[in-house]
C-alpha cells in the first residue's frame, strides 16, 4: 500500500516539477547582437492535441534592433523555414506590434531589448512526438547592421506537462499582436493616396494617449515619418505620411495603428477625399512667441537677400533710374520706392496663396522650384537680355508716343508700374537663392498653418523690400547721389555687364533643365529680339506687335521641350545620390557626404567652389572611408523632394553627414565652411 501511494506522489511531484520547469527549448544561438532561442508552452504533445504554442525569443543586445514583417524602407524580417522537420504540417507566426525608430534618417519598424514571435505549429499526426528544425534568417542592426543563418532544434516526445514560465512570456508578447477590426474598439476609418502622401484616419469612443500608424504596401512603397494630429476630444486621428518610393500599381493598404497597448490590423478601402486635419482656431502664447521669432529670421534673411548674386542685378536697374531721375520732387521719388516695395510684398503674397492652393491638392512645393520650368526660365533671360541690352544703348525701352503724352498728363505716374514690376522682379529672383536664416522660416512656414505661411512670406518680402523703404522714409538720400554726367554712361555699362552676366547664368541654367537645343534656341530668338527692336520699323505699334509675337513663339517653342533626361556626368570623386544606399554604406563603417545641389542655387555654387572642391576637403573626399554623394535638383526629381521634406525642408542647399558614429546624420548650414565640414566629417566616422 504504501508502495503504491510512493509511486502516485512520485507521479505527482514529476509532472509538477515538469510543469514549473523550463522544459523542451532549443539550444540557443548566441553572439555580440542577440542571443536566440525556440520556446514552447508545451513540454510534451498532450493526447489528441493538433497544435503546440511555440515562440522565437529573440534576446537583443543594448542598442540592437531587430525588424519586423514589415521593416520599413530598409531591413529585413526574419524569416523561418521548417524543411526537415516532423510531423509539422505548417506554422505561422504571429506579430507582435512594432515600435518605430529612425537609423541613417530613414523610418524603420521593429522591436528593442527583447521580443517573443509566438508561431502556431499545427500538427500533421494529432497527439504524435514532433521534431523541430527552425532555420532562422534574421537581420539585426545598431551601428552597422550583421545578418544571421542559424538553426534552432526542438524535439517534444508525446506527453503531457506545461512550462509556465515559456507560456507567461509567450502570451505576454501574444497579447501584443494587433486585433482583428471585429474584436477592436479602434476603427481605422479612411485611406487617401496621393503622388506624394498618404493620409489615414480612425477613431475611437475611448481616448488616444500615444497613436502611431504602421502602413504596409509591399516593398514598392516606402514612407516617412507620419505628421499625427488628434482633435481635442482625442478620440479622432488624423496622419499623413510622406511618400517617399511608390509603385505605378496602387495595391490595397494593411494599416496597423497601435496606441499603448492598444493595436489593430486593418484593410481600409481608398477614398478620394484627402481629409482636413484638425486644427487649432487660436494660437496659444508659446505658438505665437514662435510664429514671432521665426518672423524675425524671415525679416533677416529677407534683408540679407538683398546682397546675394540673384537679387544685385535688379536693384541696379532701380539704381539706374534713380539716377536718370534724381531732379524728381521728393514726393515722387517716395512714391516710386513704395511700389517697388509693394511689388516686392505682392508677390510675396501671391506666392503664399499658390503655395496653399497646391498644397490643397496634395502637391509638395519647395523654395526656387520655379527654375526647374523652362518657360519660366526663357521669360527670365529674355527680360534680363532686353534690358542689358538697353543698358547698353542698343535701344530705348519706351511707350508709344500718344500713350506717353497721356501718362505725361498724370503727374509723373507714368513710372509707378515699372516701379512695381522693379520689385516684384527682384522678388522672383531671390526664391533659388538661400541667405542665412531663410532656410529655417521657409521650412516652418511651408509645415504650419495659413497663418504661419503669411506672417512668414510677408515678413521675408518686408526685408527684401527695406532698401526700397529706407529710400521711400528719406527720399533726400537721391540728392546725396552725384549729378547725372558722362560718368553714368560708365555706370550704365557696369549694370548693363551684370545683367548679361545674369541672364547667361539663366540659360546656362536652362541648358541644364531642358537641354543644350532649348538653350541655343531660345538664345536666337533673343538676338533676334534685341536685333529688331533696334531697327526703326513703320508705325508706332508695329515693333511692339513683332516683339512681343517673337516672346510668344519663343515660350510656345521652349513649353514644347520635356525636362532634358540625360544624367549630368558627376566629378570623379562622387556618386549620384541612392537613398537606400545610405545605412549599406554606413554599415559597412563608411562615412557618406550627402549634397542636394542644383544649377539654379548660387550658393550651392558658392559652397561648391569655395570649400567643397577646395583642401582639404577634397582631399579628404578621396579617402577609402568617405563617399560623396551628390543629388543634381536642377530638374524636378520627386525622390529628392521626399528626401528633403523628410527633414522638413523645402529648399538648397541642403548637406548631410552619416556615418558610423552619426547614423541619423549631422546637417550642416546653408553656408558651409571648411572647418565645419571637417569637423563633422571627423565626429561621424571611426577615426
Amino acid at each position: 500500500m504504501m508502495s503504491a501511494i510512493r509511486r502516485i506522489a512520485l507521479t505527482l511531484l514529476s509532472v509538477f516539477w515538469a510543469s514549473l520547469s523550463y522544459a523542451e527549448v532549443s539550444e540557443p544561438y548566441t553572439n555580440i547582437a542577440v542571443e536566440a532561442r525556440l520556446i514552447s508552452v508545451e513540454n510534451a504533445v498532450p493526447p489528441n492535441a493538433t497544435t503546440l504554442s511555440l515562440g522565437l525569443d529573440l534576446q537583443l543586445a543594448e542598442g540592437w534592433k531587430a525588424y519586423w514583417r514589415s521593416p520599413g524602407e530598409v531591413g529585413l524580417p526574419p524569416q523561418i523555414s521548417w524543411e526537415g522537420s516532423k510531423n509539422l504540417a505548417s506554422a505561422e507566426i504571429l506579430w507582435p506590434a512594432p515600435e518605430r525608430f529612425t537609423a541613417f534618417g530613414i523610418e524603420n519598424f521593429g522591436y528593442y531589448d527583447r521580443v517573443v514571435l509566438p508561431v502556431k505549429a499545427m500538427l500533421e499526426t494529432a497527439g504524435e512526438a514532433v521534431d523541430l528544425k527552425a532555420q532562422v534568417t534574421l537581420l539585426t542592426c545598431s551601428d552597422i547592421c550583421v545578418p544571421h543563418d542559424f538553426t534552432l532544434n526542438l524535439s517534444m516526445p508525446a506527453g503531457v506537462g506545461i512550462d509556465l514560465r515559456a507560456g507567461d512570456l509567450i502570451t505576454e508578447y501574444a497579447d501584443k499582436v494587433p486585433l482583428d477590426p471585429e474584436a477592436s474598439d479602434i476603427v481605422i476609418e479612411t485611406a487617401v493616396i496621393t503622388d506624394d502622401a498618404l493620409y489615414l484616419t480612425a477613431s475611437s469612443p475611448n481616448r488616444f494617449s500615444t497613436p502611431d500608424v504602421f502602413p504596409e504596401m509591399g516593398p514598392g512603397f516606402t514612407f516617412g515619418a507620419p505628421d499625427i494630429r488628434t482633435n481635442s476630444a482625442k478620440t479622432e486621428v488624423w496622419a499623413k505620411l510622406p511618400l517617399f518610393a511608390r509603385d505605378d500599381i496602387v495595391p490595397a493598404v494593411q494599416v496597423t495603428l497601435t496606441d499603448g497597448p492598444r493595436a489593430v490590423t486593418a484593410t481600409p478601402a481608398w477614398s478620394q477625399q484627402i481629409p482636413d486635419p484638425p486644427f487649432r482656431l487660436t494660437a496659444s502664447l508659446p505658438d505665437l512667441a514662435q510664429v514671432l521669432a521665426i518672423a524675425a529670421f524671415a525679416l533677416l534673411g529677407g534683408l540679407i537677400l538683398n546682397v546675394m548674386p540673384c537679387v544685385l542685378p535688379v536693384l541696379s536697374i532701380k539704381l539706374t533710374s534713380v539716377l536718370n531721375h534724381g531732379d524728381k520732387p521728393a514726393r515722387e521719388v517716395r512714391n516710386g520706392f513704395l511700389m517697388s516695395a509693394l511689388g516686392v510684398l505682392v508677390f510675396m503674397w501671391v506666392l503664399a496663396t499658390a503655395i496653399l492652393l497646391l498644397q490643397s491638392i496634395g502637391i509638395t512645393v519647395g523654395w526656387g522650384l520655379q527654375f526647374q520650368s523652362p518657360v519660366f526660365l526663357t521669360i527670365m533671360f529674355l527680360v534680363l537680355a532686353v534690358f542689358a541690352a538697353n543698358l547698353f544703348g542698343f535701344f530705348d525701352i519706351s511707350l508709344p508716343s500718344g500713350l506717353q503724352t497721356r501718362l505725361a498728363r498724370s503727374s509723373g505716374r507714368e513710372g509707378y508700374a515699372g516701379d512695381f514690376a522693379t520689385g516684384a522682379f527682384a522678388a522672383v529672383l531671390a526664391t533659388p537663392c538661400s541667405a542665412p536664416f531663410l532656410g529655417t522660416a521657409v521650412a516652418f512656414a511651408l509645415t504650419g498653418r495659413p497663418l504661419d505661411v503669411f506672417v512668414v512670406f510677408s515678413a521675408l518680402g518686408l526685408g527684401l523690400a527695406l532698401p526700397y523703404l529706407i529710400f521711400a522714409w528719406k527720399p533726400g538720400l537721391v540728392r546725396m547721389m552725384p549729378k547725372p554726367g558722362k560718368w553714368m554712361v560708365f555706370i550704365k555699362w557696369i549694370l548693363g555687364v551684370l545683367l548679361a552676366g545674369t541672364a547667361l547664368w539663366l540659360l546656362w541654367v536652362l541648358k541644364g533643365v531642358a537641354g543644350l537645343e532649348a538653350s541655343l534656341i531660345v538664345l536666337g530668338l533673343a538676338l533676334v529680339f534685341v536685333l529688331l527692336a533696334t531697327v526703326p520699323l513703320p508705325g508706332s505699334y508695329t515693333r511692339l506687335a513683332t516683339l512681343t509675337g517673337i516672346a510668344i513663339f519663343g515660350l510656345a517653342i521652349t513649353s514644347s521641350f520635356a525636362p532634358s533626361a540625360t544624367a549630368k556626368a558627376l566629378d570623379q570623386d562622387w556618386v549620384a545620390f541612392d537613398r537606400s544606399e545610405i545605412p549599406r554604406l554606413v554599415s559597412q563603417g563608411k562615412t557618406v557626404f550627402v549634397d542636394v545641389t542644383a544649377d539654379w542655387c548660387l550658393t550651392c555654387k558658392a559652397n561648391k567652389a569655395l570649400v567643397l572642391d577646395r583642401a582639404p576637403v577634397s582631399v579628404r573626399f578621396q579617402d577609402e572611408d568617405i563617399v560623396a554623394m551628390q543629388a543634381d535638383w536642377t530638374r524636378s526629381d520627386p525622390a529628392i523632394s521626399r528626401y528633403l521634406e523628410s527633414f522638413g525642408r523645402f529648399g538648397i542647399p541642403f548637406n548631410i553627414i552619416y556615418g558610423p558614429r552619426a547614423p541619423e546624420g549631422i546637417i550642416l548650414s546653408e553656408v558651409l565652411s571648411t572647418s565645419s565640414v571637417m569637423d563633422a566629417l571627423d565626429t561621424a566616422s571611426l577615426r
